[in-house]
């Protein structure tokens, strides 16, 4: 398995950051490589994704997600891969958005990313992009407030809870 940790601070309160994260279509403005992101439903994901010109298409299931602080997912099918992103307050204005990934590299240049830092640098960038993306903007433009847990969707968040945008 490969892996990579990356975080960055971002200018905007963590609700912002994380309200923002979890629009999960808005990936492809930010992320680089990641072609199109469809919400199936409230826990599922459809990626499509062309890194390095090795294209890809997997469901991706949310497995545990705490508002303001956690999403964490896994592929159902190949290319094997899990996550998870955490939001950290630094105050009323500002943030951490730190990422943890593992994956299994499957061809000679996926095997060759980790090994030259290739990976690594394409989060770190990511997370640049996604600190420009979200603080040219100054606020999320939809939210998702319940929270996830064993793949289960835990609704009892009060009145604050909004359909998970797509």
């Amino acid at each position: 398995m490969a892996s990579v940790q990356e975080s960055i601070e971002v200018d905007v309160p963590v609700s912002t950051a994380y309200n923002r994260w979890t629009r999960f279509g808005t990936f492809p403005e930010f992320m680089k490589g990641v072609e199109a992101v469809e919400q199936i439903d409230e826990t599922s994901l459809q990626f499509r994704t062309d890194i390095a010109g090795v294209r890809r298409e997997y469901l991706a299931q949310i497995t545990e997600q705490t508002p303001d602080r956690t999403i964490t997912w896994v592929s159902t099918d190949k290319p094997r891969n899990a996550g998870t992103v955490t939001f950290e307050p630094l105050g009323a204005g500002r943030a951490r958005v730190s990422v943890e990934l593992e994956w299994e590299p499957e061809g000679l240049v996926e095997k060759a990313g980790p090994a030259v830092g290739a990976d690594s640098r394409q989060v770190t960038a990511d997370l640049g992009r996604f600190k420009q993306f979200i603080e040219s903007r100054g606020i999320e433009t939809g939210e998702w407030r319940s929270s996830v847990d064993r793949g289960e969707v835990d609704d009892t968040a009060g009145p604050a809870t909004t359909e998970r945008p797509r």
